[in-house]
């Protein structure tokens, strides 16, 4: 399939993002130029990165590589908790580039709220002037919950175009997910697979889909994200799973289907809770 078929949802600053992408989260930095490559050929034009993965290096390199014209990728990094503030955010975001070696990103994003440290408005406004400079196209944030989404509308003049939360069936947050669709920013689902952490992939209410449409149980639950109109990264070190991961637009769940999958939901957040974490 081609990447021109991934649909791409349009964000509230007019820009748009390929609904799927492939994630580096946990990705080997000695490993990322080659894993990124696969993803590239395999047909993904959407790779999410973050300055505290240590591999923003190897993604610049299998970019640089690659081929492709610059404005057919869509490139995402993040802003690591040590380095939030105003000043030393926009020295965050330089390294990046650098490390990337991009003259932008797509899209930037604030990591985590750290509401201890209270720096995330200081934090947003450094964006909002990166954004200006176009060498963000697009700034976000992630893991963020409704009072620190709800403070930064108060307290600031951009809208984030995304949040980036843990989402995944037994997890899937509906306070943030309604607040984000009411003011209009888009979610991007992270662990939308559960990590391996739970038998997500073995319930019946997966595998029954699975079976009915001649498909994988991950392409499955990759498949609920793309319906419940989340942007979506699963991540792979192995080509076959990159290209299982991809093919997930030839068939569509039904209402019934959806529904069993949704009904998954037991609040069970499987990472840190970004009330407290950093």
């Amino acid at each position: 399939m081609s990447e021109t078929a991934v649909p791409r949802i349009r964000l509230n600053d007019g820009t748009s993002i390929p609904q799927l992408g492939f994630g580096v989260f946990k990705v080997d930095p000695a490993e990322t130029e080659r894993i990124v490559t696969d993803a590239l050929d395999v047909g993904y034009r959407h790779l999410d990165t973050a300055r505290i993965y240590g591999n923003e290096e190897g993604v610049g390199r299998a970019v640089a590589a690659s081929g492709i014209p610059r404005e057919e990728l869509y490139v995402t990094t993040k802003l690591w908790n040590d380095d939030q503030g105003t000043a030393s955010a926009l020295e965050a975001f330089e390294g990046s580039l650098e490390r990337l070696g991009l003259e932008y990103v797509d899209l930037y994003l604030i990591h985590w709220p750290v509401p201890a440290q209270d720096r995330y408005v200081d934090s947003w406004r450094t964006l909002e002037q990166i954004r200006e400079s176009g060498r963000a196209r697009s700034i976000g944030v992630s893991n963020f919950m409704v009072p620190h989404l709800q403070r930064l509308l108060d307290e600031t003049d951009v809208v984030p175009a995304v949040d980036q939360i843990e989402l995944h069936p037994a997890h899937q947050q509906p306070e943030v997910t309604e607040f984000a669709a009411e003011h209009g920013i888009e979610v991007e689902s992270w662990g939308p697979l559960g990590q391996g952490k739970y038998p997500l992939l073995e319930l019946p209410e997966v595998t029954e889909a699975a079976s009915a449409h001649g498909k994988t149980s991950a392409q499955v639950v990759i498949r609920w994200h793309l319906q419940r109109g989340f942007i979506v990264f699963p991540k792979s070190n192995r080509r076959e799973r990159m290209v299982e991961n991809f093919d997930v637009f030839d068939f569509a769940l039904s209402d019934d289907e959806m529904d069993r999958i949704t009904a998954i939901e037991r609040e069970h957040r499987l990472g840190p809770d970004p009330h407290h974490f950093g």
